[in-house]
């Protein structure tokens, strides 16, 4: 019997993992690190020094771990789903663009009103005021109401934008299939005869039927969100389908409007201007009485036929140009010139409104829809990074196949004819002559270019508004002068008609007096005219009244329902901009 002093007892002490401790002597230089518990890694839990040990694989691992499972282990499988987590978010967070850094759209001092006219009244410009969703009823016209609401439901171009925003939509829901699985079946009947000569000749020709029939699964889990992105990029891609709709709306409102305001005032253009070619052949009559009753020479003959002949010269420009202006209005409506009869609305029956809504420099980039526009590009390119980045890492596939084969048709559903399949598969790129990172930085460079696009669209915009500010103000101040003009020309022709009731002028000065008036009336037209153009230039530049209805009836234009005649917002909104004046 041997005792202990022979042979010492083994050292029957464990530590908190369960293993025996090692010769502190011979592994002094090993020490172990201390446990990480960033992310991505797991730690390891602490015992106290008082605690029994535990058995391995029982308490000493981490609550819910199974038995098998050591802390190695553990720590890969959270390292492997925390790296899936992480994939998720693949690509460069979109950061949207931030306000415009200035509160003013001219240099020095922002205007706030107009002129005061020859009438007594003056815009004034309410910055911070929400314009009319349907502003060109602003102008309180009837007939130019009609004529919107017409052009709106049959013109061609805001079809073609409709049906385009239905595609993009349509696409998008294609794209959201990639998230669930795929599944298909199939049923087939097979006859088909083999040849002996296969095997070797020994054996006769045999001809046997097969029929099959299964179900198909194929899944592609979005481990890294390549899917997400391609989503995302799409969304922004309707995005900006529906903001170049909502821009050609608004580009199409305006031009109606304006060539509407041009149609009027060349009607009135083309009136005056026969009226002073009356004028004019009635002065060359008695200009050439004159001349043979030997009061002026012959060069005042020839004087007058030339400014009758350049009166008449300016004739069929304006007549053309009329014509070409209710040409583009039939096109607009999406009828022919021929068929188009056209509205019989004048300057007089448009009414220029008294208080013009401005948006804010900080709000203009919410407001214009091609700002909007070049913003969802921007979300589309940041969305193209993140695909790219995607390719660089693996792909899982996922397949699984379920049937049942027969040689009758009777036995396909026989338990011996069942066959199955389950397959995964994994696809990483390994080499591709960096083709991968050349389109990944072809891609931040198409989102820089975007980003460059925007601010371009951005500064623009904000031009076109300080452009029609000044417009406004400047047409106010056109436009009281030419009145001062018309005035003086009126008051001529008074006293010359009081002169020949007198006799103490010809009737010669008086033609003279009446075409001068004739002329004065035309460039006061065109004053009038200007500042309705120019009034209708602010509110388009301030994006017209889009933002009232954010999911209104104009959002609601893409899914092809006729007309986007939407209800005017509420008295508080527009009251301001009912009033006008002639």
């Amino acid at each position: 019997m041997l005792g202990s002093s022979e042979f010492p007892r083994r050292d029957r002490r464990v530590d908190a993992t369960g293993r025996r401790p090692r010769d502190r002597r011979r592994y002094a230089d090993r020490r172990p690190l201390p446990p990480v518990t960033e992310f991505g890694t797991v730690p390891i839990p602490k015992r106290s020094s008082t605690t029994r040990p535990e058995p391995r694989g029982s308490a000493g691992a981490a609550p819910g771990t199974p038995a098998s499972m050591t802390p190695g282990r553990t720590a890969l499988i959270a390292g492997a789903a925390a790296l899936i987590a992480a994939g998720c978010t693949i690509g460069p967070p979109y950061v949207p663009p931030g306000a415009p850094a200035t509160q003013r759209y001219t240099g020095g001092a922002q205007p706030g009103h107009t002129v005061v006219g020859a009438a007594g009244t003056a815009q004034h410009f309410v910055y911070g005021e929400k314009l009319n969703a349907q502003w060109w009823t602003l102008f309180r016209s009837t007939e130019l109401d009609r004529l919107l609401r017409t052009t709106l439901r049959r013109n061609p171009t805001l079809e073609a934008a409709r049906a385009t925003l239905r595609q993009a939509r349509d696409t998008l829901e294609a794209d959201e299939g990639a998230f669930y699985p795929q599944v298909s079946g199939q049923l087939g009947a097979k006859r088909q005869r083999f040849s002996g000569a296969v095997f070797g000749g020994g054996l006769p020709s045999r001809i046997f039927n097969l029929y099959t029939g299964g179900l198909d699964v194929s899944y592609y889990p979005d481990f890294f969100g390549a899917n997400r992105l391609v989503y995302h990029q799409q969304k922004a891609h309707v995005d900006y389908r529906r903001f170049q709709m909502q821009a050609a709306y608004l580009t199409l409102e305006s031009n109606v409007v304006s060539l509407a305001i041009t149609a009027a005032e060349l009607r009135e253009q083309i009136r005056a201007t026969h009226t002073i070619l009356a004028d004019e052949r009635t002065l060359l009559t008695l200009t050439g009485q004159r001349y043979r009753l030997g009061a002026v020479p012959y060069l005042d003959v020839i004087n007058q036929r030339s400014r009758l002949a350049v009166t008449r010269a300016g004739l069929p420009p304006l007549e053309q140009q009329l014509a070409r202006t209710r040409h583009r209005l039939a096109i607009l409506s999406g009828e022919y010139p021929s068929q188009w009869k056209g509205y019989a609305w004048t300057l007089a029956g448009l009414r220029l409104p008294l208080e013009l809504p401005v948006s804010l420099p900080s709000a203009l980039v919410q407001q214009r829809p091609d700002i909007r526009a070049a913003e969802a590009q921007m979300r589309a390119a940041n969305a193209q990074i993140g695909i790219d980045t995607a390719r660089m890492y693996p792909v899982v596939s996922l397949t699984a196949s379920f049937g049942q084969q027969g040689a009758l048709p009777r036995k396909l559903f026989d338990s011996a004819g069942n066959v199955w399949g389950l397959a995964a598969d994994l696809t990483q790129p390994l080499f591709q002559g960096g083709l991968l990172r050349a389109q990944r930085r072809a891609s931040r460079e198409a989102y820089r270019a975007m980003a460059a696009d925007y601010r371009k669209t951005v500064l623009g915009a904000f031009a076109q508004v300080a452009d029609a500010l000044r417009a406004v103000e400047n047409g106010a101040r056109t436009l009281r002068a030419q009145r001062q003009a018309l005035a003086a020309a009126r008051e001529a022709l008074g006293l010359a008609r009081s002169q020949y009731a007198a006799g103490a002028a010809d009737y010669l000065r008086v033609l003279t007096a009446q075409i001068a008036f004739r002329n004065a009336c035309i460039r006061t037209l065109q004053a009038r005219a200007g500042r309705l153009r120019d009034t209708t230039a602010l509110f388009a530049a301030i994006g017209g009244g889009w933002w009232p209805q954010p999911g209104g009836a104009k959002a609601s234009a893409g899914g092809g329902h006729g007309d986007r005649s939407g209800p005017i917002p509420p008295a508080s909104e527009a009251a301001a901009n009912k009033r006008g004046t002639p």
